[in-house]
């Protein structure tokens, strides 16, 4: 007999070690409980073995048979809330068998009634017999277990502390469960126990691994500086599926402001774990991870609730991205401007140096050409080569007036103006030239306009420098548009045209001295910069839309407080 148990226990060791084996694999849920089954059945005798185990939030069981022939059978068990807040199975036959498991589960048996140990395991060699004298049976209760088993037993064990199971053995012969194996079966279920809890470990684990290596490529990505943001994106959709529990028919997508970054053969299905990307507090789009197809024994847990967690927080880190994006954009864009203005404040040093070196001598050269010109007895040749030096001498000396009034050398004398005056006035020299070169203007002006506080002579050289623009950019003719308006606490004047249109590029130069698109001798380059100019000393702002063959619209904007012009004026 001791030779027996030696053996027996030497056995038991041995099926100890190969279910521990097959826990540490990583070998799928089913795989693991049919070989689990196999050396279980081996060991006892017995004809048949069912686990049933709550494991996170599944509820399953899992029965195999060794005759007539081997077989298998998974399913997921319905279960409700009792109102003790126990998970319970009902089955629709309620057989006896039902209720030891919800028993044995709740642990609500009394370990001292007939057929139990006090490790709470049940165990009959007969049955039939002897299940019929528990009170906990009833009367009314069909068969107990199928393929009319004699012998059998009930082994609760604890995977951890929320989650347990019961192993049952079944023998079609009477007697071959005996009191002595109960204490080896009750140690065989603690080890399914161990090695379910250690095989939940190893997936937990595998699971957290494949995440921290999504989260550490989109790392990877972000810190590519010269990636684009849909690089970026495209290589975040494309680190999702390998991160989640069944890679293998998972796709994922990521949608930002309508734009869509998929991984290949993308695959749209109702089974989906999704997060929203939220920017500055506004909805721009969302991270999502389908399934093509079901995961079969895991439907009911799918997706994980760290998975959840996997998504907001890519989710967030697009966000930041974004957000990260914008401010390098609003940087750059104030180091431009930073710029530009140490330009505008140098060339305006420059040119209120120029002019005033060269207004004297020019002062000279047109004073003297105007006298020779009234000398009698001229020659004719002699005459238009004055009449062109004085022409020569006027253009100079208009083109250092735009300097001084780039420079603000220039003093402005405001007073009460009204805009859609000066408006009539700079188009009553203007409407010819725009007949001339096949241009039709429309007037669009606001008679309830109210006045501002500006330098009349100054806003007259506004509107004729934008007006000869908009003709200039429409060689073939077009349509010129000049539009005045109130809007708020400012006066609106709009001058647009049907022309060529000007690039992202050329706009960003347009108010920069002595830029110019026309051909040489065709432009000084500082018409626009003088615009922006005197609408700056005026507290107002300037605005260009355009686009290549689109055409330009210009909106200038004055205010018409008083105190806020003389601010603008003082700034």
């Amino acid at each position: 007999m001791i030779e027996s148990m030696n053996r027996q226990f030497s056995d038991f060791w041995a099926l100890s070690r190969k279910i521990l084996d097959y826990a540490i694999k990583g070998i799928p849920r089913i795989e693991f409980l049919k070989e689990t089954s196999r050396i279980v059945l081996n060991f006892s005798g017995c004809d048949a073995v069912e686990f049933r185990v709550a494991e996170g939030p599944m509820y399953y069981r899992f029965a195999a048979r060794i005759h007539p022939e081997e077989s298998f059978k998974f399913e997921i068990l319905p279960v409700h809330q009792n109102k003790k807040g126990e998970f319970v199975y009902e089955s629709p036959e309620n057989t006896v068998d039902d209720k030891l498991f919800n028993n044995l589960f709740s642990g609500n048996l009394n370990p001292a009634m007939p057929f139990f140990t006090k490790h709470g395991s049940f165990w009959t060699g007969n049955a039939q017999k002897d299940l019929k004298t528990l009170a906990i049976c009833g009367e009314q209760n069909k068969t107990v277990f199928e393929d009319s088993c004699q012998s059998m037993a009930m082994i609760p064990f604890i995977i951890d502390e929320h989650n347990r199971g019961v192993l049952q053995l079944k023998c079609k012969s009477s007697e071959h469960i005996k009191p002595q194996d109960i204490e080896l079966y009750e140690q065989v279920g603690q080890i399914l126990g161990v090695s379910i809890a250690n095989r939940r470990a190893q997936a937990a684990l595998r699971e957290r691994v494949k995440e921290l290596i999504c989260l550490y490529g989109i790392a990877g990505l972000v810190s590519q500086l010269n990636l684009s943001l849909d690089g970026i994106l495209q290589g975040i959709a494309d680190l999702l599926p390998p991160a989640f529990q069944y890679p293998d028919f998972a796709s994922g997508r990521i949608v930002l402001d309508g734009k869509i970054y998929s991984t290949v053969n993308f695959t749209e299905t109702d089974r989906k774990l999704y997060s929203d990307i939220f920017v500055r507090g506004e909805k721009r789009g969302m991270v999502e991870v389908f399934y093509t197809k079901t995961a079969g024994e895991t439907e009911n847990v799918l997706f994980l609730k760290e998975e959840q967690s996997l998504l907001d927080t890519i989710a967030r880190q697009i966000a930041v991205l974004i957000e990260r994006r914008y401010a390098e954009d609003d940087r750059i864009k104030l180091q431009e401007q930073l710029r530009h203005a140490d330009r505008l404040a140098t060339i305006g040093q420059l040119s209120a140096g120029v002019a005033h070196e060269i207004n004297e001598p020019l002062s000279d050269i047109l004073g003297f050409a105007q006298l020779s010109a009234k000398c009698p007895g001229l020659p004719a040749q002699a005459s238009q080569d004055i009449e062109k030096i004085i022409k020569a001498s006027l253009h100079t000396r208009e083109v250092i007036r735009k300097l001084m009034l780039f420079a603000r050398q220039m003093p402005i004398r405001k007073s009460s103006v009204n805009i859609n005056q000066v408006v009539q006035e700079g188009l009553y020299f203007l409407e010819s030239r725009c007949q001339k070169e096949g241009v039709r203007l429309i007037r669009e002006i606001d008679p309830k306009l109210p006045d501002i506080v500006a330098d009349h002579s100054q806003l007259h050289q506004v509107i004729v420098n934008l007006v000869v623009n908009a003709i200039q950019a429409m060689p073939s003719g077009g349509v010129l548009t000049v539009r005045t308006e109130a809007a708020n606490k400012y006066v609106l004047l709009t001058v647009s045209d049907t022309g060529i249109g000007m690039s992202e590029e050329i706009i960003k130069k347009v108010f920069i001295p002595f830029f110019t698109t026309k051909e040489v001798g065709q432009g000084t380059g500082l018409g626009l910069s003088v615009v922006h100019g005197i609408v700056a000393a005026h507290g107002g702002s300037i605005k260009v839309k355009s686009a290549p063959d689109k055409g330009t619209c210009f909106e200038v904007s004055f205010p018409i407080d008083d105190l806020t012009a003389t601010e603008g004026e003082q700034n």
